[in-house]
C-alpha cells in the first residue's frame, strides 16, 4: 500500500465517509439524521411514501448531480437533495477525491463509486428503514446480527470460530469492538455472527421454511448497509441496521484499519434487555460479561 494512503488513514478518517465529523465522537450525526427524518415525517405523512420516496430516487446518480446543484429547482427531490447536502456534507468530505481516484473498472461499481449525493440519501434511508422496523425487529422469536469482521482487534490474531450459521466471537480480546458488540447482542437476547461465510438469503427463506419468526440487524459500511437491508426487506424480513463509525477496510483502503460503532445507538436499537431468558443459540455462543455492560440508552 502506499505510503501516503497509510498517513491518510487517520483515527476516526474512513475514505469516504466519517460519522465523526469535525466531532470527538458519532453521537452529532445520530441526532442530526433524526432531526433531519423528524423533519420529513410530518403529521400526515406515511413513513413507507418517504422511504419508498428516498430509495427511487437514490439509484439516479446523474438526476442527484443535477438536483443537488440546480438550486432554482423547486421540485421535493430537490430540496430534498439539497437539505441533506447542506446538513450532511461533513460526514461526506472525502468522497469526491476517492471517486476522482478510482480505476475505470470500479468507476460502475454500486459500492464503491457511491456518489456523495447517494450517501446522504442511504443514511436517510437507514434511519427509516429502523423506524419502520424496529417494533417488528424486537417482536421476532428469532433475532440474528450480522457483524463485520473489520470491528476486532487488530492488535491480535482474531480467535472466532464457525458456529451456527457463521463465525461466532470467541471474546479473545477485551478491547475488541467485535468482543463488546457481541456481549450487547446477546444480553438483549439477539444472536450475533461475523458475516464471512453465510448466504443471507438461503439462510433467511430456509429458517422462515421452518416458520421461525426471523429479525435481522445488519452493522456495516453505509453502501453495504443499504444494499442488506433492502434484500431483507424485498424478503418480508424485519431489519434494522447501524452503519460502522467510518469505512476503513480493505476494499476501501487495500488494508484494514481499526473500526468502530456507537454502542449507545445500538443499545437504543435493541430496547429492553431479555438477560435473564436469552435465546438458546445466543446462550450456547458464550457467557454474558456482566462487568461490561455500556450505560444504558432509552429505547
Amino acid at each position: 500500500m502506499r505510503r501516503d494512503a497509510r498517513v491518510q488513514a487517520k483515527q476516526h478518517e474512513g475514505k469516504t465517509y466519517s460519522l465523526f465529523g469535525s466531532d470527538g465522537d458519532t453521537n452529532g450525526y445520530f441526532c442530526r439524521i433524526r432531526s433531519l427524518a423528524d423533519g420529513l415525517l410530518r403529521p400526515g405523512t406515511s413513513l413507507n411514501d418517504v422511504l419508498s420516496c428516498v430509495g427511487k430516487i437514490s439509484r439516479n446518480k446523474r438526476q442527484l448531480n443535477k438536483w443537488a446543484h440546480r438550486t432554482s429547482d423547486s421540485t421535493k427531490e430537490s430540496l430534498l437533495v439539497q437539505t441533506l447536502k447542506e446538513h450532511l456534507s461533513q460526514y461526506t468530505a472525502n468522497v469526491a477525491s476517492h471517486l476522482k481516484g478510482l480505476s475505470l473498472a470500479h468507476r460502475w461499481g454500486r459500492v464503491l463509486a457511491t456518489s456523495e449525493e447517494q450517501y446522504h440519501l442511504h443514511m436517510l434511508e437507514i434511519e427509516l428503514v429502523n423506524r419502520l422496523n424496529v417494533a417488528a425487529f424486537r417482536a421476532c422469536s428469532t433475532r440474528l446480527a450480522f457483524l463485520p469482521h473489520c470491528l476486532h482487534d487488530m492488535t491480535v490474531t482474531c480467535q472466532s470460530v464457525h458456529r451456527g450459521e457463521d463465525h461466532v466471537c470467541k471474546g479473545c480480546s477485551k478491547g475488541c469492538a467485535l468482543n463488546a458488540v457481541s456481549k450487547l447482542l446477546r444480553r438483549h437476547g439477539v444472536t450475533p455472527y461475523i458475516w464471512m461465510t453465510a448466504n443471507l438469503q438461503s439462510l433467511l427463506r430456509r429458517l422462515r421454511e421452518e416458520g421461525k419468526m426471523v429479525g435481522v440487524l445488519g452493522i456495516a459500511c453505509i453502501p453495504e448497509l443499504v444494499r442488506g437491508q433492502r434484500k431483507c426487506m424485498r424478503a418480508g424480513v424485519p431489519v434494522v441496521g447501524l452503519p460502522l463509525d467510518a469505512n476503513r477496510c480493505a476494499r476501501w483502503w487495500g488494508e484494514f484499519y481499526p473500526n468502530s460503532v456507537n454502542l449507545r445507538e445500538l443499545e437504543s436499537l435493541l430496547g429492553q434487555e431479555t438477560r435473564k431468558h436469552p435465546p438458546a443459540a445466543a446462550r450456547q455462543q458464550g457467557r454474558v460479561s456482566e462487568r461490561e455492560t455500556p450505560a444504558t440508552a432509552t429505547p
